[in-house]
Parts: structure tokens; C-alpha cells; sequence
């Protein structure tokens, strides 16, 4: 990966643990999720007429990622609901980085050198260092494990269609705001099953000035990421995204004032050891 591409995925990274953060401090996370989705679309509807679509190939891989977000994110939350935000993510993640290795083997034929394969390894162990730490002596609820599972192996999924989808639209600003926009009418029509077209609606605009900067900071760190996977290795890419684990922790230190742990300690260092060699993956 080029200095540039890295420095990218880690921008993508740091805002989408900060989006990430704001949506689970919100009263209402499924409202707040929906409400930066359908503000997201909002955001990039005017930049279509500029970019125009993406490919007539890349459809099926937009459509994929659709439906394996909306699961991914119906998951989450019912994972966070069950053992919490700061367990359940760091093991999605971790396991997530782990199963995009042998899918972009399958898919695009990618191999990682043992810099690589060390680098994606460490970020995963970094990853569930943070979440033996946020679980204590707590046993994982066994309801949460499917959803965890779930959430890892989707998550995977839809990041290989993210990336096979932007190598053949043509342009990572065109794919990013349509499937932007796809997410928002998937998560408006599923919030429409769930509790009515009036209620959907009312959730969302009952967090529309708390969702716009979050909705901002998930489109830029999406449109980052799909650059990235446009022209680097899918898999060192990913893992180093999903250091937003590492960041979500900083901002909690810094900002909500949680303590700073040895294992905190340990999976900060750990991850700052992979980068360097993810650089050389």
C-alpha cells in the first residue's frame, strides 16, 4: 500500500469510530443510525449529477451490499443490546478482518506477504484484546454470540462487494453516493416494517440536528475507504479501517474519561505495530 492509501484508511478509521461513538451515546441508536443514513443521502444527492452512475456492472455488487448492510446493522444492534457496544464491536471487527483474507483470496485472487498476513493478524488481536477488556469477568450472553457471528460474517461479505463494486463503477465518489443513498431507502423501508411509515419518519427527524455531523463524518470515512479498496489490497485496507476499534477507545479515554487500562495499553501498542507492516502488505 502507498503512504497515501494508508494514511486514508486511518482517516477513515478515526471518523468512523467518531460516528460510531455518537450513534451509541445516542437514547435512541436504531432512530440515530436511521436518521444519519437517510441524512447521508440527503448529503449526496446533489454531487450525482456530477459524478453520474456508477457502471451497469457494478450493480449486482451495489445491491449486495445493500441487503448485507442492512443485516450487518440489524445485528449489530441486537448484539449491543445483549453484551454491549464495547464487546460486541471489537469481536465483529476483529472477526470480520480475519474472514476477508480468504475471501479476497477466492474472490480477487489477492495474497497477502507474511508482512501482511502478521499485520492483519495483529489488528484482530488487537481488536479482541479491547474486547476481553470491555467485557471484565463477564460471560458473553450465548444469545449474542449468533448475532456477533452474524454481524462478523456479513460485515466480511459486504466489504468484498464494496470493493469488487467500486473496481467496476468506474469512480468511488459515483458508487459511494448511490449506495449511500440504497442504505437510506433499506433502513427507511425497514424502519417502515418495524414500527409504521409515521413512525419511521417521526424518528428521523426527531434526530436530525444530532445525526447531520454524524451523517458528514460517515460519508467522507466511506468515500475514503472505497478509494482505497479502488486501488490497494482489499484486506490490509480493511484491517487497518477497522482500527476505528483502537480510536473509539481513544475517544472514550479522552473524551467520556474511561479509565486507560494495561490491556487498553496493550491493544493500542499492538495496533500501532501492525500499520508498518500492513504499508508492505
Amino acid at each position: 500500500m502507498e503512504p497515501v492509501q494508508v494514511a486514508a484508511a486511518l482517516l477513515s478509521a478515526v471518523l468512523h469510530a467518531g460516528w460510531n461513538a455518537a450513534v451509541k451515546a445516542s437514547p435512541d441508536p436504531t432512530a440515530a443510525m436511521t436518521a444519519q443514513m437517510a441524512l447521508s443521502a440527503v448529503l449526496v444527492l446533489p454531487v450525482l449529477p456530477w459524478t453520474g452512475l456508477p457502471a451497469a456492472v457494478a450493480w449486482p455488487w451495489i445491491a449486495a451490499s445493500t441487503t448485507l448492510n442492512l443485516v450487518t446493522i440489524t445485528a449489530l444492534l441486537r448484539a449491543y443490546t445483549l453484551s454491549g457496544f464495547g464487546l460486541a464491536y471489537p469481536v465483529v471487527r476483529a472477526l470480520s478482518v480475519l474472514l476477508v483474507v480468504p475471501l479476497a483470496a477466492l474472490l480477487t485472487g489477492e495474497s497477502l506477504s507474511p508482512a501482511g498476513l502478521g499485520g492483519v493478524g495483529m489488528i484482530a488481536a488487537a481488536l479482541l484484546l479491547l474486547a476481553l477488556g470491555n467485557a471484565g469477568a463477564s460471560a458473553v450472553p450465548r444469545a449474542a454470540l449468533g448475532w456477533i457471528a452474524l454481524a462478523a460474517v456479513t460485515t466480511a461479505a459486504y466489504v468484498m462487494c464494496d470493493a469488487q463494486g467500486v473496481r467496476r463503477g468506474g469512480s468511488p465518489l459515483a458508487y459511494g453516493c448511490i449506495v449511500s443513498i440504497t442504505n437510506a431507502a433499506a433502513m427507511l423501508g425497514a424502519g417502515v416494517v418495524r414500527s409504521g411509515s409515521a413512525g419511521a419518519w417521526r424518528g428521523v427527524t426527531r434526530q436530525a440536528a444530532r445525526a447531520v455531523p454524524i451523517a458528514v463524518a460517515s460519508v467522507v470515512s466511506y468515500l475514503l475507504i472505497l478509494w482505497v479498496w479502488s486501488g490497494a489490497p482489499v484486506a490490509p485496507a480493511a484491517a487497518l479501517r477497522d482500527t476505528s476499534a483502537i480510536f473509539a477507545v481513544v475517544i472514550a479515554i479522552v473524551w467520556l474519561r474511561e479509565p486507560f487500562t494495561r490491556l487498553r495499553l496493550a491493544a493500542m501498542l499492538l495496533a500501532a505495530a501492525a500499520v508498518p507492516l500492513l504499508r508492505f502488505a
